[in-house]
Formats: C-alpha cells, structure tokens, sequence
C-alpha cells in the first residue's frame, strides 16, 4: 500500500513539473512575441493596434506566470490552494475588459455589436467583483483560528473571554 501511495506522489510530482515547464515555455514564447511588437508600435500607421496586441499578450504572460505560481505552491504545500487561481481569474477577466472596451471603442454607434461588448464588459466586471469578493473571503478565513483549535476567544491567555462550558 505504502509503495502504491509512494508511486503515485511520484507519478504526482512529474506531473505537475511537466505541466511547470509547459508554463515557463508558454511564458517565454508569449514574452517574445510581445517584444516583437515593439517595432511597429513607432510606426505610425498601426501604433494603436500594435499596443493592443502588445497589451493582450503581456496580459497573458501575467496570467500564465500566475497558474506558474500556483502550480509552484501546489507543489510546495501538497495541497490545492484557491486564491493563486482566483487571481488569475481576475487577471483574466480584466484582460478581457481592457481589449473589448477598446474593440468597442471602435464600435459605438453601430447598434448590435456595440451593445454585445458593453454587456460582455458588465458581465467580466461582475465576474471581477465575485473573484475578488471571493479572495477577500478566504484571507478572512484563513486569519480565523481553526474549530478545533485551542486558540480564540476561549482560552486561558483571554481573561475577557466568556467562561467555556463543560
């Protein structure tokens, strides 16, 4: 049993180094597919697109190296942590907004697609709001003690605490 569960950590472990390294690399490549757009952003004709491009692809490396950090800490505790996850919702969700109000911009006046954006926008933001809401809720609840813990308000180092019941 012990050499199976032994087997299995293993078999766990090049995994999620596997999945680390496909990480690392796509953050690479997307780093130097951005600095390729550099150039054209001194051009003139195309600078605004150019920006976007570059913007959409550096948010992107900031969300790959964010699902890096979880699978790093992953990794380090044992154990599946929400919050590196979360974040990289958020960044996500944010990056969207970014390139569709700018896509918009381009749009308004022209009825359907406009109003299709504007409401992609408001849902992302209220996506934005839940994660965040979300986060916020877990680093309360990580700074709680535990139910079994012997720290809190009923413990000898607290005279002003409520006297525990037997």
């Amino acid at each position: 049993m012990r050499a199976g569960n032994r087997a299995l950590e293993i078999a766990e472990g090049i995994v999620y180094a596997g999945v680390a390294v496909f990480l690392l690399i796509l953050a690479i490549g997307a780093f130097v597919i951005a600095a390729r757009s550099i150039p054209p952003l001194f051009s003139g004709d195309s600078a605004a697109q150019s920006a976007l491009e570059m913007l959409d692809t550096l948010l992107l490396v900031f969300i790959v190296v964010e699902l890096l950090y979880a699978v790093r800490i992953t990794i380090a505790r044992r154990e599946l942590i929400a919050e590196p996850f979360l974040l990289v919702g958020i960044i996500a969700s944010i990056k969207e907004i970014v390139v569709l109000s700018v896509k918009a911009a381009d749009e308004i006046g022209t009825g359907t697609p406009f109003s299709d954006a504007m409401w992609e926008v408001g849902v992302l933001g209220v996506l934005v709001l839940l994660l965040g809401g979300t986060a916020l809720l877990l680093r309360r609840k990580e700074r709680e003690p535990g139910e079994g813990d012997d720290e809190g308000p009923f413990t000898a180092d607290n005279p002003d605490a409520p006297a525990e019941k037997s």
